[in-house]
């Protein structure tokens, strides 16, 4: 146990160290490719190619992995402290716009795959598990909430009475729109587009298109006809 609070205390310096002299520096001065080489000595994993524009904030960098040619800009948050079971992970090709806020909590497991944009603004929080699939676009002021708060005695603050936790899954080339909020144990359905202001509370089928709030589906985009999916039809 004292060997394990001795490598979390001196992680924990060299992640504070690191993030300080190097966190702020411009890219004018080679702020990004400083970081780019210099932070695989706290990270999970590092690749190459990696661009980390100043003012990002990384907590619990041991359990944060990050593939090639990520881009992360300014404002951005990634938290995952809390425990040691916790993983953030973004795959090749994520881009993580402005005052983005990611945060593990308590035995968590968040996953975003390849080539997604997480747009400005965006929170995505557990303590559930969250995987975002291949290609996603997720629009700005959007919420991904792995969570529910138990409220059922009113006697008893709601913050004393404990958290649900199911878990999100947004497969593979989902579009959602600006301020889409995602509720804990939802999973929504490859190439799935959810317009905006929607508020998702239940599971949606594949290519569907949902809307408002609660959501709901008011069409499938695979029973479109083809010429309006875009699809090029030849008749010689």
């Amino acid at each position: 146990m004292s060997n394990q609070k001795y490598f979390a205390k001196s992680q924990r310096f060299k992640e504070l160290l690191l993030t300080t002299l190097l966190g702020d520096i411009p890219t004018l001065a080679l702020g990004t490719k400083l970081r780019s080489l210099l932070y695989r000595r706290i990270f999970a994993q590092l690749d190459s190619s990696v661009y980390i524009q100043n003012g990002v904030e990384f907590l619990g960098t041991d359990r944060i992995g990050i593939g090639k040619e990520v881009h992360i800009f300014k404002g951005v948050r990634i938290d995952a402290q809390g425990h040691s079971n916790n993983k953030i992970y973004l795959s090749r090709g994520v881009a993580i716009e402005r005052n983005v806020d990611i945060g593990c909590l308590d035995n968590t497991s968040i996953y975003i795959d390849e080539e997604t944009f997480i747009g400005p603004d965006v929170c995505i929080a557990g303590p559930g598990d969250i995987t975002i699939g291949k290609r996603c676009l997720i629009a700005a002021h959007s919420g991904i909430y792995a969570n529910n708060h138990n409220f059922s005695n009113p006697l008893e603050p709601i913050k004393s009475q404990g958290i649900t936790r199911q878990g999100i899954v947004i497969a593979d080339d989902c579009w959602l729109g600006h301020g889409v909020t995602v509720l804990d144990g939802v999973t929504i359905g490859e190439g799935s587009v959810i317009g905006a202001g929607a508020v998702v509370t239940k599971d949606i089928p594949p290519f569907s298109v949902a809307i408002g709030v609660p959501a709901r589906v008011i069409k499938n985009r695979m029973n479109q006809p083809l010429s309006e999916r875009g699809v090029e039809i030849s008749w010689t």
